[in-house]
């Protein structure tokens, strides 16, 4: 069993930053894909970041050149740097894991596939 806790959500304004953490325990190794999805209200859950098992980073299309994601081998933490927020970036996001380390684009794609997910973090932002 892998556990994913989440922190580091609030309210920002417009043109601001946020920075999440995910701190997973358990059962997991560096293979694991690790990444963000967010679920906004009324919408559907929208990959946002992955990093495979070889380094290999994706971004959703909304998000890139804005967010990056990284992670600490060392605190078993997985970071989402949001730079510029927008409206559209409101909503619940959601750090998740999975075994298959080398189909991490593809789950991105498909963020209802992740075996683990985390309690969520929200993020609000005004304009």
């Amino acid at each position: 069993q892998v556990q994913l806790v989440e922190s580091g959500g609030g309210s920002v304004q417009a043109g601001g930053s946020l920075k999440l953490s995910c701190a997973a325990s358990g059962d997991i190794s560096n293979n694991y894909c690790m990444a963000w999805f967010r679920l906004g209200s009324g919408k559907e859950r929208e990959g946002v970041a992955a990093l495979d098992n070889d380094g290999d980073i994706s971004y959703g299309d909304s998000v890139r050149g804005r967010f990056t994601i990284s992670k600490d081998n060392a605190k078993n933490t997985l970071y989402l740097q949001m730079n510029s927020l927008k409206p559209a970036d409101t909503a619940m996001y959601f750090c998740a894991a999975d075994p298959l380390g080398n189909l991490c684009h593809w789950l991105l794609l498909h963020p209802t596939d992740f075996d683990y997910l985390g309690q969520g973090t929200q993020v609000t932002v005004s304009s």
